[in-house]
């Protein structure tokens, strides 16, 4: 990582929702926490808890030179609404199969 620049990740505790247009996207108990320098808190959500049937896959990708390559999801009405890092760097690889949405219920 560069100097200044942390990311840490951690089981999380809590319960958590993505709901878009009514509908439930991703519900889940196991979701990660990942916390990095300058960025908001995100959570990863176990791809076994995303209603990846209702997703598109986008030719979105960026890159993140912490992270990887990510690979985008959309909705009809909501282009790259979710990211994944399908070949995460060894620092973060626990958020392989993992999909973080840019909001988020929390409970």
């Amino acid at each position: 990582m560069a100097e200044g620049h942390t990311i840490t990740i951690e089981q999380g505790d809590r319960h958590v929702r993505v709901v878009h247009g009514g509908q439930i996207l991703a519900d889940s108990d196991r979701a990660l926490v990942l916390r990095e320098t300058g960025c908001p808190v995100r959570y990863y959500i176990p791809a076994e808890d995303v209603r990846r049937d209702l997703l598109t896959p986008s030719d979105t990708h960026t890159v993140c030179p912490f992270k990887g390559t990510a690979s985008y999801w959309s909705l009809p009405d909501a282009p790259d609404l979710v990211w994944t890092y399908p070949d995460p760097k060894p620092d973060v690889a626990r958020i392989k199969d993992h999909l973080c949405f840019y909001e988020v219920e929390v409970s």
